[in-house]
């Protein structure tokens, strides 16, 4: 088996330390806490195949093409390994070696699909194209964003696990965080976008966050994935308000932050024609990694939620 395509690579694997800064901002690994999901799991995965240790399987393809593409885990690096070119040399190696397998790239429905290319003309990375009247995927410049899954008029497209950044899997933490008794302090949800900021695992401040008695913060990798159903299961579930937290417009890779923008602007009306008022559903931009702008986004926001107080109060006939 040809390993040219990993073999340029060994001197960048032999200077990972394992120290696992990696892990930390890794929303699958944080999903799971399985090492082999991982920054440094997959790193150690594809040592095990230049060493011969380890053999190609569809096990270890999955855990490569299981990514979101976010860039933190390379962004924290203490040794500086390159850490998304290696994993798409990877990928690329196992891909030509048969070993197509999903892992959390979109996947299109072709009983549902309606041809409309809706979904091939709004994809930044031009990882869809239309081949003989068919959807096609290139699994290799798909980014896992999720905005063609919220664009699709037919629901007609899905990523398999979305390790807590799925609507489906949203709501049910929405629902948890609001029916258990023990939160009596619940008070709102901060849906978060990965490429922006999002709670770490072992940082302090934002330990402190997540943990805050009073919102709940969940990732939905792009903020545009953030939809109006998804806010209102939310306000439904018993939250004061919603907040969400974007990239700036200008720095959103995936087109996300101004479809999120103008989706939430037209909520917002229809939420205020029928007397809710329009603090209780905000979107704040949030340059990566700057913690101290994400927390002051979320007390500004949580004050004015405070003083308005519960929702169904303020709408009850």
């Amino acid at each position: 088996m040809n390993l040219e395509k990993l073999e340029k690579w060994k001197s960048a694997l032999n200077k990972c330390i394992r120290c696992g800064y990696c892990y930390e901002h890794c929303q699958i690994y944080k999903a799971t806490r399985w090492e082999s999901d991982s920054p440094r799991g997959k790193l150690i995965l594809l040592y095990g195949l230049l060493s011969g240790q380890v053999s190609p399987t569809p096990y270890v393809a999955g855990k490569l093409f299981e990514c979101f593409h976010c860039n933190r885990c390379q962004k924290a690096c203490s040794s500086g390994v390159p850490l998304q070119d290696v994993y798409n040399d990877a990928r690329a190696f196992l891909k030509d070696a048969g070993y197509d397998v999903p892992g959390t790239t979109s996947q299109t429905d072709y009983g549902a699909c309606a041809r409309c290319m809706t979904c091939v003309r709004m994809c930044k990375h031009e990882a869809r194209t239309c081949v003989n009247g068919r959807v096609v995927i290139d699994r290799l410049k798909c980014q896992s964003c999720g905005n063609c899954l919220d664009a699709c008029p037919v629901k007609g497209i899905d990523i398999g696990n979305g390790y807590g950044t799925n609507p489906g899997e949203l709501k049910r933490e929405v629902e948890a965080f609001f029916s258990d008794p023990a939160h009596t302090e619940a008070k709102a949800v901060v849906f978060s976008c990965g490429w922006s900021n999002y709670p770490g695992l072992q940082h302090s401040r934002y330990d402190k966050l997540d943990a805050n008695p009073e919102y709940k913060v969940l990732v939905t990798v792009c903020g545009g994935r953030v939809v109006s159903e998804t806010v209102l299961d939310a306000l439904n579930a018993g939250a004061w308000g919603v907040l969400v937290c974007c990239c700036p417009e200008d720095d959103c890779e995936h087109g996300g932050s101004a479809r999120v923008k103008a989706r939430m602007g037209r909520l917002v009306e229809t939420l205020q024609d029928m007397g809710v008022d329009p603090r209780r559903v905000q979107v704040a931009e949030v340059p990566p990694k700057d913690a101290k702008k994400f927390g002051a986004a979320v007390k500004g926001f949580m004050d004015e939620v405070k003083a308005l107080g519960p929702l169904e109060a303020a709408v009850a006939p």
